[in-house]
């Protein structure tokens, strides 16, 4: 379950990476992915405090609501989130699409590892009461879901830089990535009012997206150009 909860988090690390200098990205990846385990033990360790902020700190009165909507320490913290990635996604498509990073003759601009780091830690953070939240609903016990967590990103340690450079040298894969990350942050928006979605919807839409873009791009691949014949009349 960690694993599939840290797709998320593994888009997301292999994009803001991208943003630094070629020889620093595996660094990038590494502390980034090495600062979110450290967060997540953290917060599993502060579970008690985790699961409080469930309980609303005021409340607000709808009009078209039968009782007062109450905003606890998680929505806020989701409603952050999520238009953050929202934003950051759609700077980066923006960003693809106007093709300011590839201007012919121009010099790249990368971006430093302190910034992207901080990036990385405070979208990691709202992902990391996603799965926290699921996690306690299916044990008890701290140290198995400490267990699970440095285990989930073992495994992503390995993949992320695999998946990182598969994502940056397929540009269509990389635009669905982000639009997998819109999709993302609107889910934490929605969650944040309080309306749940179900997330085995979303994961088999991005398995479904991927699935038909990873069959495209094979196609391409056996496809071979039109050889026009020569007249004979020559």
């Amino acid at each position: 379950m960690e694993i599939v909860l840290g797709i998320d988090n593994i888009i997301f690390i292999s994009i803001v990476v991208n943003r630094l200098s070629p020889e620093q990205q595996k660094r990038g990846r590494t502390i980034g992915l090495l600062l979110a385990l450290l967060i997540r033990i953290g917060l599993l360790m502060s579970i008690s405090w985790i699961v409080g902020l469930k309980a609303p700190l005021f409340h607000i009165d709808v009009p078209w609501a039968d009782h007062d909507f109450g905003v606890t320490g998680r929505d806020i913290i989701l409603l952050i989130g999520g238009l953050f990635l929202i934003g950051k996604s759609t700077t980066e498509i923006h960003t693809k699409l106007q093709g300011e990073e590839e201007e012919a003759g121009a010099t790249p601009t990368y971006s430093s590892m302190g910034r992207i780091i901080v990036q990385i830690v405070l979208i990691d953070i709202v992902f990391s009461f996603d799965s926290i939240l699921t996690a306690v609903g299916l044990v008890d016990n701290v140290l198995i879901m400490i267990l699970a967590v440095v285990l989930s990103m073992g495994v992503m340690l390995v993949f992320s830089g695999v998946v990182g450079e598969f994502v940056n040298r397929n540009p269509t894969i990389k635009m669905l990535a982000l639009s997998f990350l819109i999709m993302i942050g609107v889910m934490l928006v929605m969650e944040a009012f309080h309306k749940e979605i179900e997330k085995g919807y979303i994961y088999f839409a991005m398995f479904f997206s991927l699935l038909v873009e990873l069959l495209n791009m094979r196609l391409r691949k056996k496809a071979k150009p039109v050889q026009l014949r020569e007249s004979q009349y020559d």
